[in-house]
C-alpha cells in the first residue's frame, strides 16, 4: 500500500500506523509563523509532502537539559518519554492524522482532534501514549498536534499589541489555526470537517475549554472532551493581556534587552533564561492564556454567566490521585451543572499497576488512547479490558454526541438533578459519587503531581 492522499494542499506521504489496518500521516505542517507572529494557514506545498517522519516539538525547558538528571520532572520522562528521541525548533507547527488505512475521500468518518497538556510550557503531540491511537480501527480519525509553549507561545507586550492589535496566545492561536487546516484538508484522509470533536488533558483541556468559551472558534467542531482541567474556577481565569506585561518587561531586561527587535533575536536558550529567571524573582508562570479580546474574550465564569460556551455535548472528568483531585473534580462537576443538556462526568480511579501511585494526573490517557502496549507497565487483563471501554465510549461520544453503545454500562447525563459520575477503574463501571473527604486526603498527601 503507498499511503499516499491527495489533499487540497498537495499531495502527502503517510506510513503504516502502530495498529494494523491503520495508516498515519506524521508532521504535516499546518502553519507558518515568525516569533511572537499569529500563525498563517499552510495552504500548498510543492511535490509530495513526506509525512513519514514526526515534525519538530518546540521549544520548551527540557529541550536545554538532560531529563533523566532532573529528578523534579523524573517520573513522567519515565512514564512518556524514557527511550525517546525529540527534537525542538521553533518551527514547530506540525500535526499527525492516524486514520483507517482503506479511508477514503467521502467516507465522513468522524474526527477527534487532541491538544496536549504540559502547563503550556511542555509536551508534544507525540510522546508515548499518543503514539499511534486505537480510535481509526474504531471508525475515528485521530489527530495530533504541536503548537507553541512557554516564552514563545504565551509572551504579552505592549510592542506587540501595537504591531497586530492583540497579543498573547500565541499557542492558542496555533491550535485554532491547526483546527482550521484539519476542517479544510480532512477530508482527503476519509474525515468530515463538520463532524469534529476537540479533546484535550491538563492545559490541553484548558485550551479545549477556552475554544469553547470563544468566538472565533465556534463552528469548528461538534463536540468536546476535557480531562483534568477544564471546568469553572475563578482561580484559573485568564487576565487582560496587560496584566501580564510586567512580567514579560522584566524578562526583558533580564536578557539585557531594549528593544522588541533586541528580544526576538535572542537564542532560544537565552529566552528561556531570562524566562526561568523572571518566573523565580515574581513568582509567577509567566506562560499562561490572557484575554486578548479576539479569542479569548472574558472569563470563563463571566462567557458561562452570559450562556456564551459552545452549546454543545461534553464529557468530562478528573482522576483520583490527580492534582488537587477535590477542586478539579468539583471544577468538572460544575461545568456539567452549568450545561442545558448533553453534558457526561467521569471519575478514573484505576490504580496503575507497577508502582503505588495509583490514578495520577494524567494516567488515563494510556487508556483512552488504547496505547497501553506503548507503556513499560505491567498492564493486566483488567486494564485492556478497561481501555477497551473507554475507548468505547470516546469513539461513540465522537460519532454521536452520547457515549453510550451496546455491551457497555449506562452512563447517565450530569446535571443539576443528577449529579454522580460515570466511574472507572477499580470496581466495575458504574455511576457513582467519589468521596471528597478521600479527595482531600489525597491531595495533601500526593506524590505524583503533574508536569
Amino acid at each position: 500500500m503507498d499511503y499516499i492522499v491527495n489533499t487540497p494542499c498537495g499531495p502527502v506521504q503517510g506510513c503504516a500506523g502502530r495498529i494494523p489496518g491503520t495508516a498515519a500521516y506524521k508532521g504535516i505542517r499546518y502553519a507558518t509563523a515568525g516569533r511572537w507572529e499569529y500563525p498563517v494557514q499552510v495552504t500548498g506545498w510543492d511535490g509530495v509532502y513526506d509525512a513519514t517522519h514526526y515534525g519538530h516539538c518546540c521549544y520548551q525547558p527540557r529541550s536545554f537539559y538532560n531529563e533523566e538528571e532532573n529528578l523534579k520532572k523524573v517520573f513522567y520522562y519515565n512514564e512518556f518519554r524514557k527511550g525517546e528521541t525529540y527534537t525542538y525548533s521553533e518551527d514547530c507547527l506540525f500535526l499527525n492524522i492516524f486514520a483507517p488505512a482503506d479511508a477514503r475521500e467521502g467516507d465522513k468518518l468522524p474526527v477527534l482532534f487532541y491538544i496536549h497538556g504540559g502547563g503550556f510550557t511542555g509536551g508534544c503531540g507525540h510522546e508515548k501514549h499518543f503514539d499511534g491511537p486505537v480510535w481509526p480501527a474504531k471508525g475515528v480519525i485521530g489527530v495530533t498536534m504541536n503548537y507553541r509553549l512557554g516564552p514563545l507561545g504565551f509572551v504579552c507586550l505592549p510592542e506587540l499589541q501595537e504591531e497586530a492589535g492583540c497579543t498573547g496566545n500565541y499557542g492558542l492561536f496555533d491550535q485554532l489555526t491547526a483546527l482550521r487546516w484539519v476542517r479544510d484538508n480532512i477530508a482527503a484522509f476519509g474525515g468530515d470537517g463538520e463532524a469534529i470533536t476537540i479533546m484535550g488533558q491538563s492545559a490541553g483541556a484548558m485550551s479545549v475549554q477556552q475554544h469553547c468559551l470563544s468566538p472565533l472558534s465556534r463552528g469548528l467542531f461538534r463536540s468536546a472532551v476535557m480531562s483534568s482541567g477544564g471546568g469553572i474556577s475563578r482561580v484559573l481565569s485568564a487576565a487582560r493581556a496587560e496584566r501580564h506585561y510586567p512580567f514579560w518587561q522584566t524578562a526583558m531586561e533580564k536578557a539585557g534587552c531594549s528593544t522588541l527587535a533586541e528580544f526576538r533575536s535572542l537564542s532560544p536558550e537565552a529566552l528561556f533564561e531570562a524566562w526561568e529567571e523572571t518566573k523565580k524573582e515574581l513568582r509567577s508562570p509567566g506562560s499562561f492564556p490572557c484575554q486578548d479580546g479576539q479569542l479569548v474574550v472574558g472569563t470563563g465564569t463571566e462567557l458561562l454567566a452570559a450562556h456564551r460556551q459552545a452549546r454543545i455535548p461534553y464529557l468530562i472528568g478528573t482522576t483520583s490521585e490527580d492534582m488537587m483531585p477535590p477542586i478539579l473534580y468539583s471544577m468538572s462537576r460544575k461545568w456539567c451543572m452549568a450545561q442545558p443538556k448533553g453534558a457526561y462526568l467521569w471519575y478514573f480511579d484505576r490504580q496503575l499497576p507497577g508502582d503505588s501511585n495509583g490514578a495520577w494526573h494524567s494516567a488515563d490517557l494510556w487508556y483512552w488512547f488504547g496505547t497501553l502496549s506503548n507503556c513499560w507497565r505491567p498492564m493486566e487483563e483488567k486494564d485492556i479490558a478497561l481501555s477497551e471501554q473507554m475507548t468505547d465510549y470516546l469513539c461513540n461520544f465522537v460519532r454521536t454526541g452520547d457515549p453510550n453503545g451496546d455491551g457497555l454500562p449506562r452512563w447517565q447525563e450530569t446535571g443539576k438533578k443528577q449529579k454522580a459520575a460515570l466511574c472507572l477503574g477499580q470496581q466495575p463501571t458504574t455511576m457513582g459519587k467519589p468521596g471528597m473527604l478521600k479527595m482531600l486526603h489525597t491531595m495533601l498527601t500526593n506524590k505524583a503531581v503533574g508536569e
